[in-house]
């Protein structure tokens, strides 16, 4: 009886927590409001523009996408690299669109959609050093950002490499400008946007091979099947209709500085 007793209320105290973590959706639908974490710092995924001083970018649009296809109004909340999923977590934003690639690690805190970026991880440095490879900066100084993949690929490749890291990319790259690290690791795009920017004496050389191939989504809070099912729902959607391979466009594609060649469709990301 004692047993019968105990796996009722075992029963039951699951029954009750997964409808208390299937509520976000509703709740999220009941305010009206989507509050969308993303960096601000990162063009062209999430900047602030100028002239408008409103974020925008490649991110942004995600989360506008999400937003409407939620029926609910977008909050945006900018948010730094290494508190991207304590703000999450904690309940600070409801999803995160913020340069997040899948780890092990990261995935036993949060649940992630499927992908809908893929980003390759590279390292730079100074033009005037000399650098031929990766390789080359075995026991150099190497930027990245704190708490982000690039730092953890670098430790990974090249074990012997001390890591200096910083608040954000820009700061990073400001270490490598003022010849406090040999080299920088980060997104090949974020590279492509400074190498462009540079010229002459301070211009850079991004390396082979890459460190690390990023497969980005969009975090959610674990637990969340219906948020996720309904997420994963609505980029499904994107990419039959066009709208993802048109926002990639905007921001990177032939057209833009960057000149990249879309090579991945939305799918689930593979463990």
């Amino acid at each position: 009886m004692r047993r019968l007793v105990a796996s009722l209320i075992a029963v039951g105290s699951i029954f009750t927590a997964m409808q208390a973590s299937a509520d976000q959706l509703a709740d999220i639908k009941a305010k009206g409001v989507l509050v969308c974490g993303t960096l601000g710092t990162t063009e062209p995924f999430s900047f602030t523009n100028p002239e408008t001083r409103q974020l925008e970018g490649y991110d942004v649009d995600f989360c506008k996408s999400i937003a409407d296809g939620l029926g609910v109004k977008l909050e945006l909340k900018q948010i730094s690299v290494p508190a991207r999923i304590p703000e999450l977590i904690q309940g600070r934003v409801d999803i995160l669109a913020a340069a997040l690639g899948w780890t092990p690690e990261r995935a036993q805190q949060i649940a992630y959609s499927d992908q809908y970026y893929l980003s390759l991880t590279k390292i730079a440095a100074r033009h005037n050093d000399g650098f031929k490879d990766i390789y080359a900066l075995s026991g150099k100084r190497i930027s990245a950002p704190k708490g982000s993949t690039s730092e953890m690929a670098v430790k990974k490749v090249l074990p012997g490499s001390p890591t200096m890291t910083f608040q954000d990319p820009p700061a990073a790259f400001l270490a490598l400008q003022q010849s406090k690290v040999d080299g920088i690791a980060l997104g090949e795009l974020m590279l492509v946007k400074y190498k462009n920017q540079l010229t002459g004496k301070d211009s850079i050389d991004i390396l082979e091979p890459e460190i690390m191939v990023e497969h980005w989504g969009l975090g959610i809070r674990k637990d969340e099947p219906a948020f996720l099912g309904k997420v994963n729902e609505i980029l499904g959607n994107m990419e039959k209709s066009g709208e993802a391979a048109n926002i990639f466009d905007k921001w990177v594609g032939p057209n833009t500085a960057y000149k990249l060649q879309r090579s991945f469709t939305i799918k689930p990301i593979k463990e």
